[in-house]
Formats: structure tokens, C-alpha cells, sequence
């Protein structure tokens, strides 16, 4: 490892340090309920005071509710009585746990955009955190895991997730967290083994490795990220094979005659019980509050509690299946059009961004014609590098094999390709904003290309400057061009003019 120990943990910090003064400079602004803040702000509320989630008053259309949560009352809950009957009790189509760290905000700074955006704020912050130190592990160079943290730090489509009460910031942040736990465990199994094969006889299998504590956190967190959105299944599974391929490759390593029985033969229980197992309890106690509450959609506490504890807990259970069995159902069926839609294989093009923000009739801006936007796109100087960046991965893993690379594709294609199979099998409606969990892999591969570049510690001087510079220019440019952005991306009130300079296709619109 490259520099000092502490440096490899203050330089991260004042790269977050920085991301986090992005993210927190005005995060009330706009004072405004923003895109699906509508449904997800009122829910975690709900969590927070009910521990379920409870109906509002208003639509889509006509959404009341929103309008008293900005005018600072709270009472914007329909009215049932008794309180568990229809249609009090909300069918939600995600689940809890996302929502209960929106709450968290909520119940610090109160109900109101700051409230309910604070929590993914400071989720944004740590990921470029864990981003940072992830790739120092992963490239042995503090300066390049600042290079990796500042990217994502300069990413348009992660602050705007960064400053909105969305939950997709919270799948990226767990499937992120469960990555770089993972990538120690890596770490740390490998010196067990080398620790084993120093002082003791070789064998076919080699040993079992007994408890993994990076290994177990890994699968908290991927249950974690499941119990925010589902498709934190993707990464599950992926991350799962990943992890037995490691222990197979670390086998091999140290000369094992059969690596890949041994790996079977000793990890695959592990992996099972950590990655499967564990993430399963995980998801279930984020639905604690349903559990414990007769006030959930769905819920039948009359019935659960008429015979007994033995049939209050089968029909419990029962009845939580069969709310899992709809939302299945509703995820299998989203095929209603929207106008911000966009197919999976345009998102690395950021053809198609979603405005979050964007009312008419705006002024005060020593204009004529005013605009406040949230738009929200990834940075083009990252993203459009970062396909070059992939693109070098997919050679540089063919060329030589090497884990990091091929972690690096494991992880942006579990983010991106199953969402061909849901557009074209089942029409489903998908937004740019799914591809955040993407983002943080597309940057691991910007910060290896960019190692590359550089070249190794003992390289000649005139190439190790040149790479360097060319590394720099490159980041420079994305400062540039979140600069560029910026106004867009936080709702300043700028002409329409200076808006429109902005809209770099005008898909954008």
C-alpha cells in the first residue's frame, strides 16, 4: 500500500468532506415536495410515527397532502375509524427500510424538504467515502482512491439523488457498502490462507476458514439493500458468485491440487448462510413495524390475533407472502407510460434524464423568463469517459484475468443488464435515476484506466508525468463540467436562457 496510513484515511475524508459541502449547501432547496419525494416523504413519516405506512389525503393529480406538508401542518393523513379499516392502511410497492432512514431526517430536522432529504444526503456523503477507501484497497494508491471518491463526489446524477428523497441513493449506498466489504473479505481470507499455508502440510482442499466477518457484513448489507428496493437482488446474486470465484482463485493461489472442490467443499456453505440466509432474516426484520402493527395494508390482526398465538403467527406470515405476492405483481405489471421513461440501454448515454423540478411561471431572476430546475443527469465528461474506462476493462480482463477488472464488469453489468430483460419481456417503465447503482463501478473502471495511464510505481518519469497530466486534464474537465451543471442540478433560479445553454441534447427538455 502507497503512502501512510493516515493519509489513506484523511485524504478520503476531505474528498467526502467536499462532496458533503455539495450536497448540504441549501439541501431545502427548492421548498418544494420534488418528483416521487410525494410518495416516499409522507410514507417515511408514516414509518416513523405508525410503523406502517398510512394513506394521505389527495392524488396524484391533486395532491393536498403536499401542499399542507409545505405549509408546515402534519395532519395531512386521511381519517378512518377504526384506524385499520379501508383506506387508511397504504399498499406500498417497495419496501421499508429506505423509507425508515428518510424518517430518521424527519423525525431530527422535522417534515419539511430538509427533514426528509437529510438522510440521503448524508448516505451520499458516505458513499463517496467508502468509494474512496474501496478503491485504495483495491489499486494500493491513496491518490487514486481520491481520484475515484472526487469523481463520484463530481457526479451530477449522484447529488441531485444525494439531495432528494428518493431511494435509490439507498440501494446504491448498501450495494456499495456490501461491495467493499466484500473486497476485504477478499483481503482477509487470502491471508488466512497464507497464514495456514506457512505452517501447515498441503492438501487437496486446504482449510476452512471459519467465521468471515467482512463476509457477514457484505450479506447484511445486501439485505439491506433489498429491503429498499428489490432489485437489490441483482447484486445478491452476483456478488455472491464473485465472492465463492475469490476463494476458488485464492486456493489456486497457494497451490492447491483441487482449488475449485476445495472452494465447494468449504466456502459454499459460508456463502449460502451469509449471502442467502442472512439477506432473507435482514429483509424480514426491516418489516418489524408491519409485524407489530395492526395498521398495515393487508395486515387481518383481527383474524391473526381470533385463535391464538400459534395461528397469529401462521397467519401472519401468511399474510406477509401474500402482500410480497402482490408487489410482485405490481412490478410485473408497470408498463404505464411516462414521459421521462427511458429504455436501459440509453443510460449510459444520459439520453433521456428525469426532471425532478421544474415549475412554470418562475421569476425574480433579472430576467424576463425565469427557471428553477432539478434535472437529473450523471456528468457527461464522467459518464462518456467511463464507457471509454468499461471498454478498457473488458480488454484489460480478457489480456491478463485480472480480479479487478472483472469485479469492476460483474458489478456495473448486475446494475444494468437486467433491466434489458424487464424492458423487453415486460414493457416495463425504467428511469435513468435506476442507473446509480451502476455509477459507482463505471468509476472503479475511470480510477483503474486511470492507474493504467499513470503507470506503475517503478515506470519512467516522463510516462508517469505525462499519464498524470492526462488524468488530471480529465478530471479537471468533470469539475468543469459539474460547474457547468450545477444550477440545473439544485434548482438556482437562473434566466431561460442560461437553462436552456445548459440542455446539452435537447431530449434533455
Amino acid at each position: 500500500m502507497q503512502g501512510s496510513v493516515a493519509w489513506g484515511w484523511l485524504g478520503p475524508l476531505l474528498v467526502a468532506a467536499f462532496g458533503g459541502v455539495l450536497r448540504f449547501v441549501n439541501l431545502g432547496r427548492p421548498h418544494a415536495v420534488v418528483f416521487d419525494e410525494t410518495y416516499y416523504a409522507k410514507d417515511a413519516w408514516t414509518l416513523i410515527n405508525y410503523g406502517v405506512e398510512r394513506a394521505s389525503l389527495g392524488t396524484v393529480e391533486d395532491p393536498i397532502a403536499d401542499r399542507m406538508i409545505i405549509a408546515g401542518k402534519t395532519d395531512f393523513l386521511v381519517k378512518c375509524t377504526p384506524p385499520e379499516a379501508d383506506p387508511c392502511p397504504l399498499y406500498v410497492a417497495h419496501p421499508p427500510l429506505g423509507k425508515w432512514m428518510i424518517g430518521l431526517g424527519e423525525q431530527i430536522f422535522g417534515m419539511n424538504p430538509y427533514g426528509w432529504r437529510f438522510a440521503g444526503a448524508v448516505v451520499g456523503v458516505l458513499s463517496i467515502l467508502i468509494l474512496a477507501r474501496v478503491a485504495r484497497r483495491m489499486t494500493r494508491s491513496t491518490m487514486l482512491g481520491c481520484l475515484a471518491g472526487l469523481l463520484l463526489a463530481l457526479d451530477g446524477l449522484h447529488l441531485v439523488l444525494s439531495r432528494t428523497a428518493l431511494l435509490d441513493i439507498f440501494l446504491m449506498f448498501w450495494v456499495l457498502a456490501a461491495f467493499a466489504c466484500l473486497v476485504a473479505d477478499r483481503d482477509w481470507a487470502r491471508g488466512r490462507l497464507v497464514a495456514w499455508y506457512e505452517t501447515s502440510p498441503l492438501s487437496d482442499h486446504g482449510p476452512g476458514l471459519g467465521a468471515r466477518p467482512w463476509r457477514i457484513a457484505a450479506g447484511l448489507c445486501l439485505g439491506a439493500a433489498c429491503a429498499v428496493k428489490w432489485s437489490g437482488v441483482f447484486f445478491l446474486v452476483a456478488f455472491a458468485v464473485m465472492s465463492l470465484v475469490w476463494d476458488a482463485g485464492a486456493r489456486r493461489a497457494i497451490g492447491l491440487r483441487r482449488p475449485y472442490a476445495g472452494a465447494l467443499n468449504r466456502d459454499l456453505t459460508g456463502v449460502v448462510l451469509v449471502m442467502g440466509l442472512l439477506p432473507a432474516v435482514t429483509y424480514i426484520a426491516s418489516w418489524t413495524g408491519w409485524f407489530a402493527s395492526p395498521l398495515g395494508w393487508g395486515r387481518n390482526w383481527a383474524q391473526a390475533t381470533s385463535q391464538g398465538p400459534g395461528f397469529f403467527v401462521f397467519d401472519s406470515i401468511r399474510s406477509w407472502l401474500s402482500y410480497q405476492v402482490q408487489v410482485l405483481g405490481y412490478h410485473t405489471g408497470l408498463d404505464e407510460g411516462h414521459s421521462y421513461q427511458s429504455a436501459p440501454w440509453t443510460w449510459p448515454l444520459l439520453s433521456r434524464p428525469v426532471a425532478f423540478h421544474y415549475p412554470p411561471d418562475k421569476t425574480g431572476c433579472g430576467a424576463g423568463s425565469c427557471a428553477e430546475a432539478v434535472l437529473g443527469v450523471g456528468t457527461p465528461v464522467i459518464w462518456y469517459g467511463g464507457l471509454a474506462a468499461l471498454i478498457a476493462m473488458i480488454a484489460w480482463y480478457v489480456a491478463t484475468r485480472d480480479w479487478r477488472a472483472g469485479a469492476v464488469l460483474l458489478g456495473y453489468a448486475a446494475g444494468w443488464l437486467p433491466w434489458f430483460y424487464y424492458a423487453l419481456a415486460d414493457n416495463r417503465t425504467m428511469y435513468l435515476f435506476y442507473a446509480i447503482t451502476m455509477l459507482p463501478f463505471m468509476i472503479l473502471a475511470l480510477t483503474l484506466a486511470a492507474g493504467l495511464i499513470i503507470g506503475r510505481a517503478d515506470a519512467a518519469p516522463n510516462r508517469r508525468a505525462v499519464g498524470a497530466a492526462v488524468v488530471g486534464a480529465f478530471t479537471l474537465l468533470a469539475l468543469i463540467n459539474l460547474g457547468w451543471l450545477y444550477p440545473v442540478l439544485v434548482a438556482e433560479l437562473i434566466p431561460h436562457s442560461q437553462w436552456w445553454a445548459r440542455m446539452l441534447f435537447r431530449s434533455w427538455v
